[in-house]
């Protein structure tokens, strides 16, 4: 018993650590809040998915962008230990940023994007296990996290 209480409390330290200063809704638009702060994380899909999945995001506000502003943009995964798992990459290319890139402190403009993770552990070829894992999206000190599900 006091092992499934070890456990159960490690979980809860994991994800604490992980808890954004936005906290995004599992559906429906984004908040107000999450959207005035420029960033939008969608639900990734399929969900749950097996091996790969995309995972829609913006930075910025697409539609009210005024200029070339840049940000600075981090979107990466994590098991509910809070290991890092996997850092997804960049689908396409757009102004001047080329497809394929690991989405790790990538400086992109103001637009909507698409990221896309293989289901394999970062450095390996291995696939990663059924279960809930979270991705976390970060722009300039910001971050908002979600969950997806792999199924095998």
């Amino acid at each position: 018993m006091k092992h499934r209480w070890a456990a159960l409390a490690s979980v809860v330290l994991a994800l604490s650590a992980l808890t954004p200063t936005v906290v995004a809704a599992q559906a429906g638009s984004p908040p107000a809040r999450e959207r005035s702060q420029g960033l939008r994380l969608g639900q990734n899909y399929p969900n749950p998915f097996n091996p790969e999945t995309r995972i829609p995001f913006a930075v910025g506000n697409p539609p009210e962008c005024a200029g070339p502003s840049q940000h600075r943009v981090s979107l990466r995964i994590y098991n509910l230990l809070a290991q890092l798992v996997a850092i997804p990459v960049l689908v396409g290319g757009a102004d001047g940023v080329e497809g394929g890139r690991p989405i790790d402190n990538l400086v992109l403009p103001c637009r909507e994007y698409t990221a896309y993770w293989d289901g394999k552990y970062l450095n390996s070829g291995r696939e990663v296990a059924s279960g809930i894992y979270l991705y976390r999206l970060e722009v300039g000190g910001r971050a908002v996290v979600k969950k997806m599900i792999v199924m095998k």
